[in-house]
């Protein structure tokens, strides 16, 4: 899959939400419901050069997921000390569960008028 591609993937997960907007953040697409809830790094950023995303997630989760899969999950830079999980997007990914990660992060961070109707 291209990065082209994937972006387009993730961007069509992501802006299925009710009220999230789409703009370029350090260079990568973000996608806000008022505030982040994931990012996308298609080409890879920092030591990890495979495409992938951070998004926000529970307290609990990140230990839970990088203990259980640490090829896929890990914690990223910046916002892995506030809970975010990493994501990689290379091999063969599972799209249903890269929806869920991006619902997971979205009902954390949007208002609870815009998640009763998910």
């Amino acid at each position: 899959m291209t990065t082209d591609q994937l972006a387009e993937r993730v961007r069509g997960i992501c802006l299925g939400f009710p009220e999230v907007t789409e703009r370029l953040t350090h260079g990568a697409p973000g996608f806000f419901v008022k505030k982040q809830f994931v990012m996308l790094w298609p080409q890879g950023h920092h030591r990890l050069e495979a495409p992938h995303l951070w998004a926000a997630a529970a307290a609990g989760v990140q230990d839970e997921v990088v203990g259980d899969d640490p090829e896929r999950f890990f914690v990223p830079p910046y916002v892995g000390g506030r809970g975010w999980i990493g994501m990689r997007l290379d091999g063969a990914v599972d799209w249903a569960e890269v929806a869920e990660v991006c619902e997971d992060a979205y009902r954390l961070i949007a208002p609870a008028r815009l998640t009763r109707d998910l």
